[in-house]
């Protein structure tokens, strides 16, 4: 990394504005590996940035930045995470339960691993491999992976295999050795490998095969055709809600839920996203006067021409993460 060194010369607000937003997105990424809480990294992509802006006159080459930046959020992504507990998904937590039981009373949002949208972190375009490998860690089942490593192993792992740094340069960035990044690489593949083994290189997704799938979902949601939806999932598809901790296990479970104790999910309104690299759906269900009002966003997972989880995330907290309106009118189509 190329070190810091005192300005000779001062920017304009406005240029030192476009140098630290020009990182903003992949900044974000970071910070939610980390944390995984969409809230939670956009704080800590906030306090990079002011912290920056108090100091970036500090850095003479341009080149600099990047790697300032990093260690800046670094820091705040670990101090956030001293006093935090694991995030988890329902899967973590308990085992699968039937339609018949109870929904249980809610959990505190910070047990949960959020949903973060693409739109946020990823870049608009790019070498179609590379953002595929950064669609499958961003998926939610390696973000709560991440959650069962120390914080520092967590930062190794994630600057060396999906930001591809050297370990060179994060020894700098975390004041260490390159042998001490290196063991704890080595560290951190053994637990990740052991919660949540991989095959060799990402996922290829058909991005077409998922937007028709996600197509057809919505479709069959909003007509709320139930017998045809299920027919979309896998056969030991998840199904989950939090903040409950209850979850289901295949569509005859998921079809008697949403037939059921789901029903009020009944004539909702939809708008479609993209979260985790994956598809999503937003949910507005209409309330006593007519108005649609959010319900939940939900992230579909795809494999294999299958809905392998349909990770409900209920209530409205999310909808201003994904620039969703507060409220639809009665008429809205």
């Amino acid at each position: 990394m190329a070190p810091v060194t005192p300005s000779t010369h001062t920017l304009p607000n406005t240029q030192v504005e476009q140098r630290l937003e020009q990182h903003r997105r992949e900044l974000t990424g970071y910070c939610y590996r980390m944390l995984g809480s969409s809230f939670e990294a956009e704080d800590a992509v906030q306090e990079t940035m002011v912290r920056a802006w108090k100091g970036v006159e500090r850095l003479e080459a341009r080149e600099a930045l990047r790697s300032w930046l990093y260690r800046i959020a670094t820091n705040v992504c670990l101090d956030m995470l001293q006093s935090a507990k694991r995030r988890a998904q329902p899967m973590d937590l308990a085992e699968p339960q039937t339609a018949d039981a109870l929904l249980g009373a809610p959990l505190p949002e910070t047990t949960w691993i959020q949903p973060m949208p693409d739109a946020r972190v990823l870049p608009d375009t790019g070498d179609p491999a590379e953002l595929a490998a950064s669609r499958e860690t961003l998926r939610l089942a390696f973000v709560a992976a991440l959650q069962h490593l120390p914080p520092k192993q967590r930062a190794v792992l994630i600057l060396r295999e999906v930001l591809r740094w050297q370990a060179s340069e994060v020894a700098e960035l975390l004041d260490t050795t390159t042998v001490s990044v290196n063991s704890a690489l080595q560290r951190a593949r053994a637990t990740i490998d052991q919660i949540a083994p991989q095959e060799d290189g990402p996922a290829q997704v058909d991005e077409a095969e998922q937007q028709e799938l996600l197509a057809r979902y919505v479709e069959l949601f909003e007509r709320y055709d139930i017998e045809e939806l299920v027919k979309l999932l896998a056969h030991d598809a998840n199904f989950t809600m939090p903040p409950f901790d209850l979850w289901l296990r295949g569509p005859e479970q998921a079809k008697r839920w949403m037939l059921g104790p789901g029903i009020a999910c009944k004539d909702a309104k939809v708008f479609t996203r993209w979260a985790n690299g994956c598809p999503a759906m937003a949910s507005y269900k209409p309330d006593e006067d007519g108005v649609f009002r959010p319900w939940a966003v939900a992230v579909l997972e795809v494999e294999d021409g299958r809905i392998t989880s349909v990770l409900n995330f209920l209530g409205d907290r999310l909808f201003p993460v994904f620039d969703l309106p507060e409220s639809l009118p009665p008429d809205a189509s």
